[in-house]
């Protein structure tokens, strides 16, 4: 049983191009601003079709930011898979990467990484360029290319908010600064090749889990070279959690 916000997805919108239905293109995209976008539908044509997108450009990158922040890696992220919301479904083989890996692949079948984890954002970027193609059915390019041209700046936004969330610290106040933390993290867990799980785990709250990441399996690779600059980053942050759930006080995260 499928529970989302929507069922209409980019294919949705490439279905209608295909069949050059303007007035139904038209019709939908003014039912998902209003119905389900939180839009208004009010004004030019134009103007209606760059905010409908200008939306779905900022649920997707939210989405897939939230996929590398927990490590999940979708087997097949085509168009057909993705909604308006910023859902995904029919994830096929997917898996949690084991260690970061931007090469590592779920599914089965992906023998050329088109999926890979490290692309999962090219990859949603290149939908959303396939819905915005679509929709030059009833517009013109200029009224799309400026949210398409969000979503790397949105994309970076949400992956420091879900790093962070995932760490259980407030991000710093300079988005550069975070960048780097999120940048020094991932060069870290790259060079150890430490499972990620492992690291998140031991490492929730920042500063108030310097017990127990010392007490760690991994506190050898923490003590090591490539995880200095990345801890003196992550020391530095505020904690904003609490960690008197019983979960915390366990030796290991729990298992995929």
């Amino acid at each position: 049983m499928r529970l989302s916000h929507s069922h209409i997805r980019y294919g949705t919108f490439q279905r209608l191009a295909f069949h050059a239905e303007q007035d139904a293109m038209a019709r939908l995209v003014d039912y998902c601003l209003v119905h389900l976008l939180d839009r208004t539908a009010d004004g030019a044509l134009e103007d209606r079709v760059a905010r409908f997108l200008d939306a779905v450009v900022a649920n997707a990158a939210r989405l897939v930011a939230s996929y590398m922040a927990a490590g999940f890696v979708h087997g097949v992220l085509n168009t057909d898979n993705i909604n308006i919301t910023g859902e995904s479904f029919d994830y096929g083989p997917y898996r949690f990467t084991p260690r970061l890996d931007p090469n590592f692949t779920a599914a089965y079948f992906d023998h050329h990484g088109l999926y890979s984890y490290g692309r999962q954002p090219e990859a949603l970027h290149w939908n959303l360029y396939q819905l915005a193609k679509a929709l030059l059915l009833i517009v013109d390019r200029t009224a799309l290319v400026p949210a398409l041209e969000t979503f790397p700046a949105r994309f970076e936004a949400a992956m420091v908010a879900g790093v962070c969330a995932r760490l259980g610290v407030a991000p710093a106040a300079a988005h550069a600064e975070n960048i780097a933390t999120l940048t020094a993290i991932d060069a870290a867990l790259a060079e150890t090749g430490l499972p990620p799980d492992r690291f998140y785990f031991d490492w929730r709250g920042g500063a108030l889990s310097r017990g127990r990441a010392a007490a760690s399996p991994a506190a050898a690779a923490y003590a090591s070279a490539p995880f200095q600059a990345a801890l003196d980053r992550l020391l530095a942050l505020e904690p904003v959690v609490a960690l008197d759930h019983p979960y915390w006080a366990d030796s290991a995260p729990a298992a995929c």
